[in-house]
């Protein structure tokens, strides 16, 4: 059944500073409304259970990406599309590039935000592995103030994060440090395009003489917030990409996640598909 749109309601703030009064006065009425493509996936079936709602699509404060000599600032505003053109990310972050190419199709990618990704707060989400991987952090906003958190403490369970009712988020930071680094990052889902992750892993490794000197790795779709596979990035370390390094990788990495079995798979296939990925990540270590 479709929601019954006279219900809804839906104001556009002038400024900035205008939507976060409106928030802060009456925290938790107001939701803020930037692409839409999760909440009108809701609206259309019928299950939107909120109300009203603050349109942000058009503020400026919260667009554009701006480049410095240590990191890249991206604007809560900004689409998969803009992500994939932007010629910095492109050849230093290429692992969101990639996420943001397999969200959705063409639409979605021209109208859903990196921001709106991040707040929707799925664990089978596309772009946050990536954010994991690059160590982003999120500049968090209200009326009252603003503060900056890593993006690997905003999730702290299914659906759930540590943004008041009254703070959107303003921007992402993205450090200028893993450019050298060998990047890896593959998505599984039913369909090669527009397709919701059955297991998403991203990495980034430095290779010094042959060994692993440092690496990251994170996973969708295997836990109830995105997954830093922290115990195996610590075996890693230090050690040459070989058969037997792999196989304890493999082993302490499904020690790690922890799937289910959902509509879309099994937590036995997620495992095992997981293990599988990080196999591939090894076959571009030893390129």
């Amino acid at each position: 059944m479709r929601s019954y749109l006279p219900s809804y309601h839906m104001e556009t703030p002038r400024d900035l500073s205008s939507a976060l009064e409106r928030m802060n006065r009456e925290p938790g009425v107001w939701k803020p409304f930037a692409g839409g493509t999760d909440l009108m996936v809701l609206l259309e079936a019928g299950k939107l259970p909120h109300r009203q709602f603050l349109s942000i699509w058009k503020l400026p404060e919260l667009q554009g990406i701006e480049v410095a000599p240590e990191h890249v600032m991206i604007g809560a505003l900004t689409t998969y599309t803009a992500l994939q053109r932007h010629e910095t990310l492109a050849r230093e972050f290429p692992l969101l590039c990639r996420a943001a190419a397999e969200t959705g199709g063409i639409a979605t990618q021209n109208r859903g935000t990196l921001g709106g990704n991040i707040a929707n707060a799925s664990p089978a989400a596309d772009s946050p592995p990536a954010l994991i991987v690059y160590d982003a952090e999120l500049e968090l906003i209200s009326a009252v103030g603003a503060r900056w958190l890593a993006y690997r403490d905003f999730h702290t369970g299914y659906k759930q994060m540590t943004l008041g009712r009254d703070e959107l988020i303003r921007r992402i930071r993205l450090p200028r440090r893993t450019a050298d680094w060998k990047q890896y990052y593959r998505k599984v889902g039913t369909r090669r395009a527009q397709a919701i992750s059955k297991v998403c892993l991203a990495a980034a490794v430095l290779v010094v003489n042959g060994r692993i000197a440092d690496v990251r790795i994170a996973l969708g779709s295997v836990a109830p917030t995105v997954a830093r596979a922290q115990a195996t990035e610590i075996l890693l370390r230090g050690e040459l990409p070989s058969g037997a390094v792999l196989q304890s990788a493999q082993a302490a990495l499904a020690q790690e996640i922890a799937p289910i079995d959902d509509m879309r798979s099994t937590a036995r296939y997620r495992r095992r598909v997981a293990q599988n990925l990080l196999a591939e990540l090894f076959e571009i270590l030893s390129t």
